[in-house]
């Protein structure tokens, strides 16, 4: 919830909206600085990322650059590692007005943006360099963002960026995938989102959901066979002591989303708007850089320690597309998107060109 706040201890005459939000008179209105006379405001923020991880740290980096650029006056309290609940409670809380912005992955968004399935076509980022992805995830003029951005409106949404480097989520196995062969019938625990585990099933793997917290144990006992996570969350569980290959299937780009209330956004004054903007577009140029060298670094790690890193060139990803079966996949989560999936490869082929 937004709070508009009195930084001194002076009591001020207290008002309440009908949306709960909470105003005061600023003595401070008037002072220098481009924002000294816009009243202070307070926003809320969250993510459930991993301590560490790139969402927290990306998160962490906006708020505060936020403060920085605004000489303090508009400020966002942060809870980073699921503070305040699972990426669904916070997107129902943002979507309601409990909180103001949420940091989370793609895949938790479609469940309220429909669209945002886009981002569940196989291997769709795979050819394309961190620089190619970015003009079409966070450019403003591109076609694919205005497309996405209607659609976060349409849900009471505001988005506000990507944070991706061309890094991905990879597979960890017992066994060695160095064709698409050795993937039949391969036991690969995945998330419980319907179109990862068709893709997995379209390949002759079998994609078997299971929570996380059971990841480590069912690997170790041999329940399952593999499975499927950025480079940092395999790490962050220490899979590298129950796996031995490390496939670099790049099948889903690792990124994290940030978006704030519709409403939020609406109330914020023109320049704390352009400042929000200023702050992500800041803190994405600076974590990306981090973002490959957090994912070199883990991929590192995981060698270190006795994995064996098995890295694919274009025949093999092209190979998987052409299949009938990952086609009628395409086919069927571009229909899903109302066509997106049509504007995101054509965006990312104009991008590249």
């Amino acid at each position: 919830m937004k709070k508009w706040f009195l930084l001194l201890a002076a009591a001020a005459a207290l008002t309440l909206t009908s949306c709960g939000i909470s105003a005061f008179d600023d003595p401070d209105a008037g002072i220098d600085g481009p924002y000294g006379h816009l009243p202070r405001m307070e926003l809320v923020a969250a993510d459930t990322a991993g301590k560490g991880s790139a969402g927290q740290l990306f998160g962490e980096l906006v708020s505060a650059k936020t403060a920085e650029i605004t000489q303090g006056r508009l400020t966002i309290d942060y809870h980073p590692n699921g503070d305040l609940g699972g990426d669904a409670d916070l997107l129902r809380q943002v979507q309601c007005g409990g909180i103001d912005i949420v940091v989370c992955q793609t895949a938790p968004v479609a469940s309220f943006i429909p669209e945002m399935a886009v981002f569940d076509l196989p291997m769709v980022f795979s050819r394309y360099d961190g620089d190619t992805i970015d003009r079409v995830l966070n450019d403003h003029q591109s076609q694919f963002f205005i497309q996405l951005s209607q659609a976060y409106e349409r849900r009471d949404l505001h988005l506000l960026g990507f944070l991706q480097n061309a890094t991905y989520r990879l597979t960890t196995a017992n066994k060695p995938l160095n064709t698409l062969e050795d993937y039949k019938n391969l036991q690969i625990r995945t998330m419980e989102n319907s179109n990862h585990m068709n893709f997995w099933s379209a390949i002759g793997a079998n994609p078997t959901p299971l929570a996380f917290s059971e990841l480590y144990f069912s690997l170790s006992s041999g329940a399952i066979d593999a499975q499927e996570n950025a480079a940092d969350s395999c790490v962050g569980i220490n899979l590298q002591e129950v796996q031995k290959y490390l496939a670099c299937t790049n099948h889903i780009l690792y990124a994290n989303q940030i978006a704030i209330s519709k409403a939020s956004f609406d109330e914020l004054p023109a320049e704390y708007q352009e400042a929000l903007s200023q702050a992500v577009a800041e803190a994405l140029a600076e974590m990306r850089p981090k973002l490959a060298q957090l994912d070199a670094d883990n991929k590192k790690f995981m060698t270190d320690y006795g994995m064996t890193m098995i890295e694919y060139d274009s025949s093999f990803f092209q190979e998987i597309l052409e299949l009938d079966t990952v086609k009628s996949l395409y086919d069927r989560i571009d229909g899903d998107v109302n066509g997106l999936g049509t504007t995101l490869r054509q965006s990312l082929e104009d991008a590249a060109a």
